[in-house]
């Protein structure tokens, strides 16, 4: 079976594991504040595009509209909380680009530690909660029609964008 909460799954690991990496920049901020910068400007293009674009773009459009039409009253609990976490993530990006470009290295690499700390809680509380609820919500067809529509959501993004983020990520 094509399942959808697989690919969000394998797309969170993609995201710690992004997250991991940008940790390591901190030494840069002494070492090498050129390549501080030009390295956590690429992170920030791979969180808005692979993180938002790609994967909260399947949850807010996708996955959590199919939820609240099979219980309403996830629309005022987890489900509103999961949008107001995905809002607060797209401030933080904005942010830590707002420190860059004053050359704030400190001030955003204090930012981005923020971000990414939000993340990892959102990751565990959908790993463990939100996608345990969608997988009872739904049965095999109506995950299976979630996935294609997945698989339609990065085509119309563009599948090979999103597999290069991926493998950019794993090959470093």
């Amino acid at each position: 079976m094509n399942n959808p909460i697989d690919v969000l799954l394998c797309e969170h690991e993609i995201i710690l594991c992004a997250i991991k990496k940008t940790l390591l920049f901190e030494p840069l901020i002494e070492n090498d504040k050129t390549m501080f910068k030009a390295e956590l400007k690429k992170m920030i293009v791979f969180f808005r595009n692979y993180a938002d674009k790609y994967h909260h773009a399947k949850e807010e459009d996708i996955l959590f509209p199919e939820m609240n039409k099979k219980n309403e009253i996830l629309s005022d609990g987890v489900i509103k909380e999961m949008f107001d976490n995905h809002e607060n993530f797209r401030e933080h990006l904005l942010q830590v680009e707002l420190f860059l470009k004053d050359n704030e290295f400190k001030m955003a690499f204090s930012e981005f530690e923020k971000y990414a700390s939000a993340l990892k809680d959102h990751i565990a509380v959908e790993n463990e909660e939100v996608f345990q609820i969608a997988e009872t919500l739904f049965d095999e067809r109506e995950l299976e029609k979630i996935y294609f529509k997945f698989m339609d959501s990065d085509s119309e993004i563009g599948s090979e964008e999103k597999l290069q983020f991926e493998n950019d990520i794993a090959n470093t």
